[in-house]
Protein backbone atom coordinates (compact mmCIF):
# COMPACT_ATOMS: atom_id res chain seq x y z
CA UNK A 1 0.00 0.00 0.00
CA UNK A 2 0.82 3.54 -0.50
CA UNK A 3 -0.52 6.93 0.08
CA UNK A 4 -1.67 9.51 -2.41
CA UNK A 5 -2.53 13.06 -0.95
CA UNK A 6 -5.89 14.75 -2.65
CA UNK A 7 -6.69 17.96 -0.77
CA UNK A 8 -7.02 17.15 2.75
CA UNK A 9 -7.52 13.61 2.07
CA UNK A 10 -5.10 10.66 2.11
CA UNK A 11 -5.97 8.04 -0.28
CA UNK A 12 -4.88 4.39 0.43
CA UNK A 13 -3.34 2.59 -3.17
CA UNK A 14 -2.81 -0.73 -3.98
CA UNK A 15 -1.26 -2.23 -6.83
CA UNK A 16 -0.49 -5.51 -8.20
CA UNK A 17 1.45 -6.73 -11.45
CA UNK A 18 3.72 -5.91 -13.55
CA UNK A 19 3.81 -1.92 -13.54
CA UNK A 20 5.21 -1.88 -16.84
CA UNK A 21 2.24 -3.78 -18.51
CA UNK A 22 -1.04 -1.80 -19.32
CA UNK A 23 -2.91 -0.42 -16.35
CA UNK A 24 -6.23 -1.17 -15.07
CA UNK A 25 -7.96 0.80 -12.09
CA UNK A 26 -10.55 -1.10 -10.34
CA UNK A 27 -13.34 1.19 -8.37
CA UNK A 28 -15.00 0.13 -5.64
CA UNK A 29 -18.70 0.83 -4.54
CA UNK A 30 -21.24 1.65 -1.46
CA UNK A 31 -20.21 0.69 1.18
CA UNK A 32 -17.26 -1.55 0.11
CA UNK A 33 -13.18 -0.93 0.13
CA UNK A 34 -10.56 -1.97 -2.34
CA UNK A 35 -11.10 -5.79 -1.36
CA UNK A 36 -14.45 -6.31 -3.11
CA UNK A 37 -12.04 -6.87 -6.15
CA UNK A 38 -9.51 -9.12 -4.41
CA UNK A 39 -10.73 -12.21 -7.05
CA UNK A 40 -10.69 -10.25 -10.04
CA UNK A 41 -7.49 -9.23 -9.21
CA UNK A 42 -5.95 -12.67 -8.82
CA UNK A 43 -7.43 -13.10 -12.74
CA UNK A 44 -5.72 -10.02 -13.61
CA UNK A 45 -2.49 -9.13 -12.19
CA UNK A 46 -0.79 -11.60 -14.70
CA UNK A 47 -1.49 -9.56 -17.02
CA UNK A 48 -2.30 -6.32 -16.24
CA UNK A 49 -0.52 -3.65 -13.49
CA UNK A 50 -3.97 -3.58 -11.41
CA UNK A 51 -4.74 -0.44 -8.90
CA UNK A 52 -7.38 0.01 -6.62
CA UNK A 53 -7.76 2.72 -3.75
CA UNK A 54 -10.24 2.99 -1.00
CA UNK A 55 -12.74 6.00 -1.46
CA UNK A 56 -12.41 8.55 0.94
CA UNK A 57 -13.24 7.85 4.09
CA UNK A 58 -13.49 3.96 3.64
CA UNK A 59 -11.01 1.25 4.44
CA UNK A 60 -7.39 3.10 5.09
CA UNK A 61 -7.58 6.29 3.23
CA UNK A 62 -8.57 9.47 5.26
CA UNK A 63 -11.72 11.28 5.79
CA UNK A 64 -12.08 14.81 4.33
CA UNK A 65 -12.08 17.61 7.18
CA UNK A 66 -15.24 18.58 5.84
CA UNK A 67 -17.45 15.09 6.82
CA UNK A 68 -19.91 15.72 4.12
CA UNK A 69 -17.26 17.15 1.27
CA UNK A 70 -18.26 14.22 -0.65
CA UNK A 71 -19.08 15.66 -4.03
CA UNK A 72 -18.48 14.34 -7.49
CA UNK A 73 -15.53 17.69 -7.65
CA UNK A 74 -13.68 16.03 -4.91
CA UNK A 75 -13.97 12.72 -6.11
CA UNK A 76 -12.97 13.16 -9.12
CA UNK A 77 -9.55 15.36 -8.12
CA UNK A 78 -9.15 11.66 -5.96
CA UNK A 79 -9.31 9.63 -9.36
CA UNK A 80 -6.80 12.28 -10.78
CA UNK A 81 -4.73 12.02 -8.67
CA UNK A 82 -4.72 8.35 -8.03
CA UNK A 83 -3.44 8.50 -12.08
CA UNK A 84 -1.06 10.76 -11.74
CA UNK A 85 0.61 8.83 -9.32
CA UNK A 86 0.44 5.73 -11.53
CA UNK A 87 2.78 7.57 -14.39
CA UNK A 88 0.51 6.08 -17.33
CA UNK A 89 -0.75 8.64 -19.60
CA UNK A 90 -4.27 6.37 -19.67
CA UNK A 91 -5.81 3.99 -17.53
CA UNK A 92 -8.61 1.03 -18.19
CA UNK A 93 -10.96 1.90 -15.96
CA UNK A 94 -13.67 -0.06 -14.51
CA UNK A 95 -16.36 0.76 -11.87
CA UNK A 96 -19.02 -1.07 -9.87
CA UNK A 97 -22.14 0.17 -7.74
CA UNK A 98 -20.91 3.91 -6.95
CA UNK A 99 -17.92 3.46 -8.30
CA UNK A 100 -19.49 2.97 -11.25
CA UNK A 101 -21.28 6.20 -10.90
CA UNK A 102 -17.82 7.82 -10.41
CA UNK A 103 -16.55 6.00 -13.62
CA UNK A 104 -19.57 7.61 -15.89
CA UNK A 105 -18.77 11.08 -14.23
CA UNK A 106 -15.07 10.18 -14.92
CA UNK A 107 -15.56 9.43 -18.61
CA UNK A 108 -18.39 12.65 -18.86
CA UNK A 109 -15.53 15.24 -17.74
CA UNK A 110 -13.09 16.26 -20.50
CA UNK A 111 -10.01 16.81 -18.68
CA UNK A 112 -10.76 13.54 -16.67
CA UNK A 113 -11.78 11.58 -19.72
CA UNK A 114 -8.44 12.54 -21.78
CA UNK A 115 -6.86 10.04 -19.08
CA UNK A 116 -8.89 7.20 -19.36
CA UNK A 117 -8.48 4.63 -22.57
CA UNK A 118 -11.35 2.57 -21.94
CA UNK A 119 -14.15 2.43 -19.23
CA UNK A 120 -16.45 -0.82 -18.04
CA UNK A 121 -19.46 -0.41 -15.68
CA UNK A 122 -20.07 -3.37 -14.12
CA UNK A 123 -23.87 -3.33 -12.94
CA UNK A 124 -24.31 0.43 -13.09
CA UNK A 125 -25.89 3.71 -14.97
CA UNK A 126 -23.87 7.22 -13.99
CA UNK A 127 -25.78 9.84 -11.90
CA UNK A 128 -26.76 11.71 -15.69
CA UNK A 129 -28.31 8.43 -17.34
CA UNK A 130 -30.47 8.00 -14.23
CA UNK A 131 -31.62 11.52 -13.39
CA UNK A 132 -32.91 11.69 -17.54
CA UNK A 133 -33.90 8.46 -17.74
CA UNK A 134 -36.44 9.07 -14.18
CA UNK A 135 -37.36 12.66 -16.46
CA UNK A 136 -38.10 10.93 -19.37
CA UNK A 137 -38.57 7.28 -19.41
CA UNK A 138 -41.89 5.05 -19.69
CA UNK A 139 -44.29 5.80 -16.70
CA UNK A 140 -44.05 1.99 -16.01
CA UNK A 141 -39.86 1.47 -16.10
CA UNK A 142 -39.54 4.53 -13.97
CA UNK A 143 -41.91 3.40 -10.93
CA UNK A 144 -39.89 -0.07 -11.57
CA UNK A 145 -36.19 1.50 -11.01
CA UNK A 146 -37.44 3.95 -8.09
CA UNK A 147 -39.06 0.72 -6.31
CA UNK A 148 -35.29 -0.43 -6.49
CA UNK A 149 -33.79 2.75 -5.15
CA UNK A 150 -36.08 3.74 -2.49
CA UNK A 151 -32.86 3.16 -0.10
CA UNK A 152 -31.56 6.34 -2.00
CA UNK A 153 -34.15 7.94 -0.30
CA UNK A 154 -33.59 7.07 3.48
CA UNK A 155 -30.01 7.64 2.85
CA UNK A 156 -30.59 11.16 2.46
CA UNK A 157 -33.05 11.16 6.02
CA UNK A 158 -30.71 12.97 8.95
CA UNK A 159 -29.44 10.84 11.71
CA UNK A 160 -31.73 7.67 10.84
CA UNK A 161 -29.34 5.99 8.56
CA UNK A 162 -26.37 6.45 10.87
CA UNK A 163 -28.41 4.99 13.47
CA UNK A 164 -29.49 1.82 11.64
CA UNK A 165 -25.86 1.13 10.34
CA UNK A 166 -24.92 1.17 13.83
CA UNK A 167 -27.39 -1.76 15.11
CA UNK A 168 -29.27 -3.77 12.31
CA UNK A 169 -27.41 -3.37 8.73
CA UNK A 170 -24.06 -4.66 9.60
CA UNK A 171 -25.57 -8.28 11.23
CA UNK A 172 -27.38 -8.64 7.60
CA UNK A 173 -24.26 -7.47 5.91
CA UNK A 174 -22.41 -10.62 7.42
CA UNK A 175 -25.46 -12.98 6.94
CA UNK A 176 -24.36 -13.04 2.94
CA UNK A 177 -24.81 -11.15 -0.21
CA UNK A 178 -26.98 -13.95 -1.93
CA UNK A 179 -26.31 -15.33 -5.07
CA UNK A 180 -23.92 -17.73 -3.51
CA UNK A 181 -22.21 -15.02 -2.22
CA UNK A 182 -21.08 -15.09 1.61
CA UNK A 183 -18.66 -13.20 4.06
CA UNK A 184 -14.73 -13.79 3.57
CA UNK A 185 -11.60 -11.89 4.57
CA UNK A 186 -11.67 -8.71 3.74
CA UNK A 187 -15.48 -8.31 2.38
CA UNK A 188 -17.04 -6.85 4.46
CA UNK A 189 -14.40 -5.13 5.36
CA UNK A 190 -13.57 -4.84 9.45
CA UNK A 191 -14.57 -0.74 8.80
CA UNK A 192 -17.79 -1.47 7.21
CA UNK A 193 -19.62 0.68 10.01
CA UNK A 194 -17.37 3.74 9.86
CA UNK A 195 -17.12 3.12 5.91
CA UNK A 196 -20.73 3.48 5.58
CA UNK A 197 -21.95 6.55 7.94
CA UNK A 198 -18.98 8.08 5.80
CA UNK A 199 -20.41 6.79 2.94
CA UNK A 200 -23.70 8.34 3.40
CA UNK A 201 -22.24 11.55 2.33
CA UNK A 202 -21.91 10.13 -1.65
CA UNK A 203 -25.44 10.47 -1.68
CA UNK A 204 -26.37 13.40 0.43
CA UNK A 205 -23.76 15.40 -1.29
CA UNK A 206 -24.71 13.91 -5.18
CA UNK A 207 -27.97 12.29 -5.42
CA UNK A 208 -30.06 15.87 -5.42
CA UNK A 209 -27.65 16.48 -8.40
CA UNK A 210 -29.13 16.27 -11.85
CA UNK A 211 -32.51 17.64 -11.29
CA UNK A 212 -32.38 20.39 -13.69
CA UNK A 213 -29.34 21.97 -12.09
CA UNK A 214 -27.21 21.19 -15.76
CA UNK A 215 -26.16 17.72 -14.95
CA UNK A 216 -28.02 16.16 -18.15
CA UNK A 217 -26.11 13.45 -20.17
CA UNK A 218 -22.89 14.01 -22.35
CA UNK A 219 -21.89 12.23 -24.96
CA UNK A 220 -19.12 9.96 -24.40
CA UNK A 221 -16.09 9.79 -26.93
CA UNK A 222 -14.29 6.80 -24.11
CA UNK A 223 -14.87 3.23 -25.55
CA UNK A 224 -17.72 2.25 -23.14
CA UNK A 225 -18.48 -2.04 -21.75
CA UNK A 226 -21.13 -1.82 -19.44
CA UNK A 227 -21.61 -5.32 -18.07
CA UNK A 228 -25.38 -5.91 -17.25
CA UNK A 229 -26.47 -7.93 -13.99
CA UNK A 230 -29.03 -9.63 -14.79
CA UNK A 231 -30.24 -10.20 -10.94
CA UNK A 232 -28.88 -6.84 -9.92
CA UNK A 233 -31.93 -6.42 -7.60
CA UNK A 234 -31.01 -2.24 -7.46
CA UNK A 235 -30.59 -1.81 -11.30
CA UNK A 236 -33.68 -2.35 -13.95
CA UNK A 237 -32.64 -3.54 -17.67
CA UNK A 238 -34.94 -0.41 -18.88
CA UNK A 239 -32.55 2.05 -17.53
CA UNK A 240 -29.37 0.16 -18.23
CA UNK A 241 -31.17 0.01 -21.85
CA UNK A 242 -31.07 3.53 -22.24
CA UNK A 243 -27.50 4.26 -21.91
CA UNK A 244 -26.13 3.63 -25.40
CA UNK A 245 -27.67 6.76 -27.01
CA UNK A 246 -24.71 8.91 -25.13
CA UNK A 247 -21.96 6.61 -26.26
CA UNK A 248 -20.77 6.34 -29.69
CA UNK A 249 -18.60 3.49 -28.72
CA UNK A 250 -20.84 0.85 -26.72
CA UNK A 251 -20.79 -2.73 -26.09
CA UNK A 252 -23.13 -4.14 -23.96
CA UNK A 253 -22.86 -7.46 -22.19
CA UNK A 254 -24.57 -9.28 -19.67
CA UNK A 255 -24.03 -11.39 -16.56
CA UNK A 256 -26.47 -13.68 -15.51
CA UNK A 257 -25.26 -12.93 -11.65
CA UNK A 258 -26.43 -10.49 -8.76
CA UNK A 259 -25.05 -7.15 -7.43
CA UNK A 260 -21.48 -8.60 -6.42
CA UNK A 261 -20.96 -10.15 -9.86
CA UNK A 262 -17.36 -9.93 -9.36
CA UNK A 263 -17.28 -11.91 -6.43
CA UNK A 264 -19.71 -14.89 -7.23
CA UNK A 265 -18.46 -14.92 -11.02
CA UNK A 266 -14.82 -13.43 -11.28
CA UNK A 267 -13.78 -15.87 -13.99
CA UNK A 268 -16.31 -14.02 -16.05
CA UNK A 269 -16.11 -10.40 -14.80
CA UNK A 270 -12.19 -10.84 -14.89
CA UNK A 271 -12.44 -12.39 -18.52
CA UNK A 272 -14.40 -9.29 -19.85
CA UNK A 273 -12.35 -6.65 -18.36
CA UNK A 274 -9.60 -8.41 -20.21
CA UNK A 275 -10.79 -8.66 -23.57
CA UNK A 276 -12.23 -5.36 -23.46
CA UNK A 277 -8.91 -3.96 -22.25
CA UNK A 278 -7.08 -5.62 -24.31
CA UNK A 279 -9.16 -4.68 -27.60
CA UNK A 280 -9.13 -1.07 -27.08
CA UNK A 281 -5.15 -1.62 -27.28
CA UNK A 282 -5.16 -2.75 -30.36
CA UNK A 283 -6.47 -6.93 -30.68
CA UNK A 284 -8.82 -8.05 -32.47
CA UNK A 285 -11.89 -8.61 -30.68
CA UNK A 286 -13.35 -11.73 -29.37
CA UNK A 287 -16.87 -13.19 -31.12
CA UNK A 288 -18.66 -12.48 -27.92
CA UNK A 289 -17.16 -9.07 -28.10
CA UNK A 290 -17.77 -7.80 -31.31
CA UNK A 291 -21.59 -9.33 -31.15
CA UNK A 292 -21.65 -7.29 -28.17
CA UNK A 293 -20.83 -3.75 -29.86
CA UNK A 294 -24.10 -4.36 -32.52
CA UNK A 295 -26.51 -2.22 -32.04
CA UNK A 296 -29.19 -2.83 -34.71
CA UNK A 297 -32.36 -3.77 -33.27
CA UNK A 298 -34.04 -4.87 -30.02
CA UNK A 299 -31.80 -8.36 -30.62
CA UNK A 300 -28.48 -6.87 -32.06
CA UNK A 301 -25.51 -8.91 -31.26
CA UNK A 302 -27.60 -12.07 -30.18
CA UNK A 303 -27.08 -15.17 -31.64
CA UNK A 304 -30.10 -17.38 -31.91
CA UNK A 305 -30.49 -20.88 -33.47
CA UNK A 306 -33.79 -22.04 -34.85
CA UNK A 307 -34.87 -25.58 -36.28
CA UNK A 308 -37.41 -25.90 -38.52
CA UNK A 309 -36.24 -23.06 -40.27
CA UNK A 310 -36.78 -24.16 -43.58
CA UNK A 311 -40.60 -23.20 -43.83
CA UNK A 312 -43.76 -22.19 -41.92
CA UNK A 313 -43.20 -20.88 -38.11
CA UNK A 314 -39.58 -21.58 -38.27
CA UNK A 315 -38.85 -19.44 -41.64
CA UNK A 316 -41.15 -16.90 -39.88
CA UNK A 317 -39.18 -16.57 -36.82
CA UNK A 318 -35.31 -16.41 -38.15
CA UNK A 319 -36.12 -13.93 -40.40
CA UNK A 320 -37.77 -12.20 -37.58
CA UNK A 321 -34.52 -12.51 -35.62
CA UNK A 322 -32.85 -11.40 -38.40
CA UNK A 323 -35.09 -8.26 -38.72
CA UNK A 324 -34.19 -7.61 -34.98
CA UNK A 325 -30.36 -7.41 -35.44
CA UNK A 326 -29.87 -10.97 -34.85
CA UNK A 327 -27.48 -13.29 -36.40
CA UNK A 328 -29.05 -16.45 -37.36
CA UNK A 329 -28.23 -20.21 -37.31
CA UNK A 330 -30.98 -21.25 -39.79
CA UNK A 331 -31.57 -25.45 -39.44
CA UNK A 332 -33.50 -27.77 -40.95
CA UNK A 333 -33.71 -31.35 -42.21
CA UNK A 334 -33.74 -30.23 -45.51
CA UNK A 335 -30.49 -28.87 -46.05
CA UNK A 336 -31.71 -26.68 -49.52
CA UNK A 337 -34.79 -25.57 -47.43
CA UNK A 338 -32.35 -24.03 -45.00
CA UNK A 339 -30.17 -23.00 -47.41
CA UNK A 340 -32.87 -20.99 -48.99
CA UNK A 341 -33.58 -19.07 -45.42
CA UNK A 342 -30.41 -17.72 -45.04
CA UNK A 343 -29.89 -16.42 -48.30
CA UNK A 344 -33.11 -14.73 -48.28
CA UNK A 345 -32.10 -13.10 -44.90
CA UNK A 346 -28.50 -12.19 -46.42
CA UNK A 347 -30.21 -10.31 -50.01
CA UNK A 348 -33.84 -9.73 -48.17
CA UNK A 349 -33.10 -8.31 -45.14
CA UNK A 350 -29.26 -7.62 -45.15
CA UNK A 351 -28.95 -10.01 -42.16
CA UNK A 352 -26.54 -12.54 -40.93
CA UNK A 353 -27.54 -16.13 -41.42
CA UNK A 354 -26.08 -19.39 -41.65
CA UNK A 355 -27.65 -22.50 -42.59
CA UNK A 356 -27.02 -26.32 -41.33
CA UNK A 357 -28.44 -29.62 -41.72
CA UNK A 358 -29.48 -31.62 -39.03
CA UNK A 359 -32.17 -34.03 -38.49
CA UNK A 360 -33.07 -32.72 -34.56
CA UNK A 361 -34.29 -36.92 -33.39
CA UNK A 362 -30.96 -38.25 -33.88
CA UNK A 363 -29.13 -37.28 -31.15
CA UNK A 364 -25.37 -38.05 -32.60
CA UNK A 365 -26.56 -35.27 -35.13
CA UNK A 366 -27.54 -33.07 -32.44
CA UNK A 367 -24.82 -33.37 -30.57
CA UNK A 368 -22.07 -32.61 -33.97
CA UNK A 369 -24.92 -29.86 -34.09
CA UNK A 370 -24.08 -27.91 -30.94
CA UNK A 371 -20.25 -28.41 -31.31
CA UNK A 372 -20.26 -27.07 -34.46
CA UNK A 373 -22.47 -23.79 -33.66
CA UNK A 374 -20.56 -22.89 -30.47
CA UNK A 375 -17.07 -24.12 -32.24
CA UNK A 376 -17.97 -21.74 -35.23
CA UNK A 377 -20.30 -19.18 -34.00
CA UNK A 378 -20.42 -19.44 -30.36
CA UNK A 379 -22.97 -19.90 -27.58
CA UNK A 380 -26.19 -18.99 -28.62
CA UNK A 381 -27.93 -16.49 -27.08
CA UNK A 382 -31.83 -18.09 -28.05
CA UNK A 383 -32.55 -21.47 -29.54
CA UNK A 384 -36.07 -21.65 -30.79
CA UNK A 385 -37.11 -25.83 -31.11
CA UNK A 386 -39.24 -25.08 -33.23
CA UNK A 387 -38.76 -28.58 -35.78
CA UNK A 388 -41.89 -30.40 -35.90
CA UNK A 389 -44.02 -33.15 -37.57
CA UNK A 390 -47.84 -34.29 -37.68
CA UNK A 391 -49.26 -37.72 -37.91
CA UNK A 392 -52.46 -37.50 -37.94
CA UNK A 393 -55.98 -39.92 -37.61
CA UNK A 394 -57.37 -42.25 -34.80
CA UNK A 395 -54.69 -43.64 -32.38
CA UNK A 396 -55.98 -47.37 -32.89
CA UNK A 397 -54.34 -46.52 -36.50
CA UNK A 398 -51.25 -45.24 -35.38
CA UNK A 399 -48.57 -47.60 -35.81
CA UNK A 400 -45.53 -48.36 -33.43
CA UNK A 401 -43.42 -46.18 -35.94
CA UNK A 402 -45.78 -43.55 -36.00
CA UNK A 403 -45.49 -42.63 -31.95
CA UNK A 404 -41.78 -43.33 -32.19
CA UNK A 405 -41.24 -40.76 -35.07
CA UNK A 406 -43.62 -38.34 -34.28
CA UNK A 407 -41.91 -38.37 -30.12
CA UNK A 408 -38.31 -39.05 -31.64
CA UNK A 409 -39.04 -35.28 -33.74
CA UNK A 410 -41.56 -33.32 -31.65
CA UNK A 411 -40.01 -34.37 -28.21
CA UNK A 412 -37.07 -35.94 -27.97
CA UNK A 413 -35.73 -33.08 -30.61
CA UNK A 414 -36.82 -30.68 -28.22
CA UNK A 415 -34.89 -32.47 -25.61
CA UNK A 416 -31.57 -32.81 -27.25
CA UNK A 417 -32.01 -28.84 -27.92
CA UNK A 418 -32.67 -27.86 -24.41
CA UNK A 419 -29.96 -30.40 -23.07
CA UNK A 420 -26.90 -29.62 -25.38
CA UNK A 421 -27.82 -25.65 -25.65
CA UNK A 422 -29.17 -25.43 -22.49
CA UNK A 423 -25.93 -26.64 -20.70
CA UNK A 424 -23.35 -24.66 -22.95
CA UNK A 425 -25.34 -21.55 -21.68
CA UNK A 426 -25.05 -22.62 -18.01
CA UNK A 427 -21.57 -22.95 -18.55
CA UNK A 428 -20.87 -19.39 -20.00
CA UNK A 429 -22.88 -17.77 -17.38
CA UNK A 430 -24.39 -15.05 -19.48
CA UNK A 431 -28.02 -15.99 -19.38
CA UNK A 432 -30.25 -16.41 -22.87
CA UNK A 433 -33.50 -17.45 -23.82
CA UNK A 434 -35.04 -21.03 -25.03
CA UNK A 435 -38.37 -21.53 -26.88
CA UNK A 436 -39.92 -24.42 -27.53
CA UNK A 437 -42.86 -24.15 -29.74
CA UNK A 438 -45.83 -26.25 -28.72
CA UNK A 439 -49.36 -26.26 -29.84
CA UNK A 440 -52.84 -25.60 -28.96
CA UNK A 441 -52.50 -29.13 -29.15
CA UNK A 442 -50.65 -28.93 -25.73
CA UNK A 443 -53.45 -28.40 -23.59
CA UNK A 444 -56.28 -29.28 -26.18
CA UNK A 445 -56.76 -33.37 -26.18
CA UNK A 446 -57.95 -34.59 -30.12
CA UNK A 447 -59.08 -37.81 -31.85
CA UNK A 448 -57.07 -36.99 -34.23
CA UNK A 449 -54.10 -36.01 -33.28
CA UNK A 450 -52.96 -38.05 -30.29
CA UNK A 451 -49.19 -38.44 -31.11
CA UNK A 452 -48.90 -35.36 -32.19
CA UNK A 453 -51.15 -33.93 -29.14
CA UNK A 454 -49.47 -36.08 -26.62
CA UNK A 455 -45.93 -34.96 -27.79
CA UNK A 456 -46.98 -31.34 -27.43
CA UNK A 457 -47.92 -31.83 -24.15
CA UNK A 458 -44.63 -33.18 -23.09
CA UNK A 459 -43.17 -30.03 -24.54
CA UNK A 460 -45.11 -28.16 -22.40
CA UNK A 461 -44.57 -29.42 -19.25
CA UNK A 462 -40.61 -29.76 -20.42
CA UNK A 463 -40.58 -26.11 -20.60
CA UNK A 464 -42.36 -25.76 -17.38
CA UNK A 465 -39.90 -27.61 -15.70
CA UNK A 466 -36.70 -26.47 -17.13
CA UNK A 467 -37.74 -23.24 -16.73
CA UNK A 468 -37.67 -23.92 -13.15
CA UNK A 469 -34.51 -25.01 -13.36
CA UNK A 470 -32.64 -22.25 -15.35
CA UNK A 471 -34.05 -19.23 -13.89
CA UNK A 472 -31.35 -19.44 -11.15
CA UNK A 473 -28.68 -19.04 -14.47
CA UNK A 474 -30.74 -15.90 -16.19
CA UNK A 475 -31.77 -18.63 -18.73
CA UNK A 476 -35.29 -18.05 -19.07
CA UNK A 477 -37.61 -20.73 -21.01
CA UNK A 478 -41.06 -20.20 -23.15
CA UNK A 479 -43.23 -22.64 -24.40
CA UNK A 480 -45.09 -20.97 -27.07
CA UNK A 481 -48.17 -22.74 -27.99
CA UNK A 482 -49.60 -21.38 -31.65
CA UNK A 483 -53.63 -22.42 -32.61
CA UNK A 484 -54.33 -23.06 -36.08
CA UNK A 485 -51.98 -21.42 -38.34
CA UNK A 486 -51.56 -21.20 -42.55
CA UNK A 487 -48.46 -23.22 -42.59
CA UNK A 488 -47.47 -26.35 -45.48
CA UNK A 489 -47.71 -28.39 -42.21
CA UNK A 490 -50.77 -29.86 -42.95
CA UNK A 491 -49.47 -30.67 -47.01
CA UNK A 492 -46.40 -32.31 -44.85
CA UNK A 493 -48.26 -34.60 -42.53
CA UNK A 494 -48.68 -38.34 -42.68
CA UNK A 495 -52.23 -39.24 -42.65
CA UNK A 496 -53.60 -42.57 -41.22
CA UNK A 497 -57.27 -44.09 -41.28
CA UNK A 498 -59.10 -41.38 -43.32
CA UNK A 499 -57.02 -39.19 -45.67
CA UNK A 500 -58.18 -35.97 -44.52
CA UNK A 501 -55.04 -34.30 -46.54
CA UNK A 502 -56.98 -31.96 -48.96
CA UNK A 503 -59.30 -31.14 -45.87
CA UNK A 504 -56.56 -30.15 -43.62
CA UNK A 505 -54.69 -28.17 -45.98
CA UNK A 506 -58.00 -26.05 -47.02
CA UNK A 507 -58.56 -25.68 -43.49
CA UNK A 508 -55.03 -24.10 -42.32
CA UNK A 509 -55.33 -22.29 -45.87
CA UNK A 510 -58.66 -20.53 -45.19
CA UNK A 511 -57.76 -20.17 -41.45
CA UNK A 512 -55.37 -16.99 -42.86
CA UNK A 513 -53.58 -16.51 -39.48
CA UNK A 514 -49.77 -16.22 -41.38
CA UNK A 515 -46.61 -17.64 -39.21
CA UNK A 516 -45.36 -14.26 -39.42
CA UNK A 517 -47.35 -13.59 -36.58
CA UNK A 518 -46.46 -16.62 -34.33
CA UNK A 519 -42.86 -15.31 -34.95
CA UNK A 520 -44.29 -11.61 -33.16
CA UNK A 521 -45.21 -13.63 -30.56
CA UNK A 522 -41.71 -15.58 -30.02
CA UNK A 523 -39.98 -12.59 -30.57
CA UNK A 524 -41.85 -11.24 -27.45
CA UNK A 525 -41.87 -13.98 -25.71
CA UNK A 526 -37.91 -13.91 -25.50
CA UNK A 527 -37.87 -9.84 -24.50
CA UNK A 528 -40.31 -10.44 -21.59
CA UNK A 529 -39.26 -13.63 -20.72
CA UNK A 530 -42.92 -15.12 -20.52
CA UNK A 531 -43.65 -18.35 -19.43
CA UNK A 532 -46.26 -19.95 -21.99
CA UNK A 533 -47.40 -17.92 -24.52
CA UNK A 534 -51.05 -19.35 -26.20
CA UNK A 535 -50.97 -17.26 -29.42
CA UNK A 536 -54.00 -16.50 -31.60
CA UNK A 537 -58.19 -17.00 -30.70
CA UNK A 538 -58.15 -20.60 -30.45
CA UNK A 539 -55.22 -20.93 -28.94
CA UNK A 540 -55.98 -17.89 -25.87
CA UNK A 541 -59.52 -19.97 -25.40
CA UNK A 542 -58.38 -23.58 -25.36
CA UNK A 543 -56.07 -22.60 -23.20
CA UNK A 544 -58.04 -20.76 -20.75
CA UNK A 545 -60.99 -23.57 -21.37
CA UNK A 546 -58.27 -26.15 -20.21
CA UNK A 547 -57.29 -24.30 -17.35
CA UNK A 548 -60.93 -23.08 -16.20
CA UNK A 549 -63.32 -26.34 -17.54
CA UNK A 550 -60.58 -29.47 -18.51
CA UNK A 551 -63.64 -31.35 -18.64
CA UNK A 552 -65.34 -29.48 -21.27
CA UNK A 553 -61.95 -29.53 -23.48
CA UNK A 554 -62.64 -33.21 -23.26
CA UNK A 555 -66.08 -33.16 -24.23
CA UNK A 556 -65.07 -30.99 -27.37
CA UNK A 557 -62.05 -34.18 -28.30
CA UNK A 558 -65.08 -36.47 -28.88
CA UNK A 559 -66.90 -34.10 -31.29
CA UNK A 560 -63.37 -33.76 -33.67
CA UNK A 561 -63.33 -36.03 -36.55
CA UNK A 562 -61.66 -39.17 -37.28
CA UNK A 563 -62.35 -42.19 -39.05
CA UNK A 564 -60.93 -45.30 -38.97
CA UNK A 565 -60.05 -47.57 -41.65
CA UNK A 566 -62.46 -50.38 -41.97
Amino acid sequence: MRRVESGDVRLAVFEDGDPAAPTVLLLHGYPDTHRVWDEVVERLRDRFHVVRYDVRGAGASTEPSDGRDYGFDRLMDDLRAVIDAVGKPKVHLVGHDWGALQGWEAVSRPEVAERVASYTSVGGPGLRHAAHFLRHGRRRDVAAQLTRSWYIAGFRIPVVPELVWGSLLPRLVAGGYGDGVGPRDGHPAETLVEDARNGLWLYRRNMGAGRGDGLDPRVVDVPVQLVELTRDIFVTRALLASIGQWVPRFWHRRVAAGHYAQRSHPDLVAGMIAEFAAHVDGAAPTRELRRAGVRRGAFGGRLAVVTGAGSGIGLATARAFAAHGAEVVCADIDDSAAARAAEGIAKDLRGTAWAVQVDVADIDQMEDFSRKIISEYGVPDIVVNNAGIVVAGPILDHTVDDWRRTLDVNLWGVIHGCRLFGAAMVERGQGGHIVNVASLAAFAPSRVLPAYSVSKAAVKMLSDCLRAELAGHGIGVSAVCPGFVSTPLAGHATYVGRDLREEAVRGLALRRYPPERVAAHILRAVHRNQAVVPVNLEGKIGYALSRISPRAMRGLARLSRATRNP
